[in-house]
């Protein structure tokens, strides 16, 4: 019931801020007289329109529309900048009602956590919105705060999108390569884990440790004390929002650092800590330009981090460093080797298809390269060869998305291969060499060393057990002929009972002297003898 009233309140949204623009009109039949009926909803831009759509439909339709915001190049420019303010301008809920849920969780009073307080929102998103305070010590701290009854609201759109991802799943070949029911699965487990303040806090907290001394990252330090899982905390920052692009170039920062820098961060993230901040849109990215030849990256609302297993790590970076390299049978290789794609798959065929659609982008900055168009074919390509969606990347390719945009808005001339590539050669040469070496041994020395002194009553015990599973399987095969054997013989006797038993038979019918010509009986006994002779002599 829940899934047909949200699908009612979409159906309203999309009349109300007459979405049907952005669909090409019909030109003809039913379809256009229907399209010229239909009653007119919300005057304003196509813009405002669908910004206040998203809005109106809750958070899961605003974090679609951050997402979207990142990519100029696929919207155009009015759009964008109303996509824009999704970012850190949602609507706020009243500070009355945020000190009450601050004073509910820490069970003290807002005048007693902190020397000062201000009910006015700083910025208000999706899921929270902050304040800025003071603590009693003198530190100045921002306090975010979960919407009210936000857990009810979302919980509302995953019934609705698992419920639109079975459907698709079930009626389309498409939904089932990509695997939208375990996408959904995984989006829900990450957006709810994002209404855990104390666990965003404890994100911020490794990433900060990560990053500690970086000269290209910061993170705002977490008060443990005043945090909760529906308050968070944190050290306030002052910078530059990474989206003022006219700003930071009046300030004189250093555009091609700062972009080649994001690029270097993702890297660092993703491959050498396998622990990335996955929700970098330009509302949680700020720029520290107290240097500005030296610009260095604020982060913020680490409510959302991604993480890979080694495996898809390794497989990652081998398949990254194969596009650098232009090695395109390298990657297909590695794509069947690792079950992106069936194992029947020819590797020749997808060495081609990967190599026309890649060898284009190569060479080229990033003003140059249409990614729009790059990924229609990369998903042309994905559907040919029957290729899943991987749900452990997609909070990968998101953040992916969400840095190449964000390159491309403060240097469009950045080369994102070249900056990439030594990073990710660095990163292997450091998996496979001296120094991996000498880390396994530093962190798996002292274990090793406890082990040593059993080691020999284990070669022991560990030879005793061969031995004795050598003699349990040479029991096996010997009870295994055995039983064949057995089985063998069983068959001949039953074949000569049943055939001595039949031509016993028949000779009895015989002997009464009845005539096999008129009496059923006789005739099916005759059948019988030529089938126990049959018997008889089969061996």
């Amino acid at each position: 019931m829940i899934g047909i009233t949200r699908a009612l309140k979409i159906t309203y949204v999309i009349w109300r801020y007459w979405l049907f623009t952005f669909l090409p009109k019909p030109k003809q039949g039913w379809p256009k007289l229907l399209f010229a009926l239909i009653p007119r909803g919300f005057q304003a831009s196509r813009g405002r329109r669908l910004r206040l759509s998203l809005e109106a439909l809750g958070p899961v339709f605003v974090k679609f529309g951050q997402a979207l915001s990142t990519r100029r190049d696929l919207l155009p420019p009015d759009v964008a900048d109303e996509l824009k303010k999704l970012q850190d301008q949602v609507p706020p809920f009243s500070g009355h009602t945020a000190k009450q849920i601050i004073e509910d969780a820490l069970e003290q009073s807002v005048t007693e956590a902190f020397a000062e307080f201000s009910e006015a929102p700083l910025a208000s998103a999706s899921v929270a919105q902050v304040h800025a305070a003071k603590l009693v010590t003198g530190e100045e701290v921002v306090v975010k705060v979960v919407r009210p009854g936000i857990d009810r609201t979302i919980r509302k759109d995953l019934a609705l999108m698992h419920t639109l991802a079975k459907v698709l799943e079930a009626i389309s070949a498409d939904g089932r390569r990509l695997r939208l029911k375990e996408v959904v699965s995984d989006y829900e487990a990450t957006i709810m884990d994002e209404l855990d303040l104390a666990r965003e806090g404890a994100n911020a907290s490794q990433l900060r440790r990560n990053f500690e001394n970086s000269p290209d990252l910061y993170v705002p330090q977490v008060y443990w004390d005043l945090t909760r899982d529906r308050v968070l905390v944190t050290e306030r920052i002052y910078g530059i929002p990474v989206a003022e692009i006219e700003t930071l170039k009046a300030a004189g920062t250093d555009m091609a650092l700062l972009a080649r820098r994001g690029v270097e961060i993702f890297f660092t993230q993703v491959f050498r800590h396998s622990f990335f901040h996955a929700d970098m849109h330009p509302g949680n990215i700020f720029v520290d330009i107290t240097d500005p030849s030296d610009p260095k990256y604020i982060a913020i609302d680490c409510g959302i981090i991604g993480t890979l297993e080694k495996r898809d790590q390794d497989y990652l970076a081998q398949n990254m460093l194969a596009f650098f390299n232009r090695d395109y049978r390298e990657v297909a290789r590695l794509h069947v080797e690792s079950g992106w794609v069936p194992k029947d798959t020819r590797i020749g065929d997808l060495e081609g298809a990967i190599r026309s659609v890649c060898e284009p982008i190569f060479e080229k900055p990033l003003g140059e390269i249409m990614f729009g168009h790059l990924l229609l074919r990369l998903f042309q390509t994905a559907r040919r060869f029957n290729m899943p969606v991987q749900p452990q990347l997609v909070l990968l390719q998101k953040t992916l998305l969400n840095i190449e945009g964000l390159g491309r808005q403060l240097s469009p001339d950045l080369d994102l291969w070249l900056t990439g590539k030594p990073i990710l050669e660095n990163w292997m040469n450091e998996r496979i060499g001296p120094k991996s070496l000498a880390k396994t041994l530093k962190s798996e020395g002292p274990r090793w060393l406890m082990q040593l002194p059993e080691l020999p009553q284990q070669l022991l015990n560990a030879s005793q057990h061969l031995s004795q599973l050598d003699q349990v399987l040479s029991e096996q095969r010997e009870h295994q002929l055995a039983l064949q054997k057995a089985l063998l013989d069983t068959k001949k006797s039953q074949r000569r009972t049943v055939g001595i038993f039949l031509v016993s038979g028949v000779l009895f019918v015989s002997s009464t002297g009845v005539s096999p010509y008129t009496d059923v009986v006789a005739l099916g006994a005759m059948a019988s003898m030529v089938l126990g002779i049959w018997r008889l002599v089969r061996p």
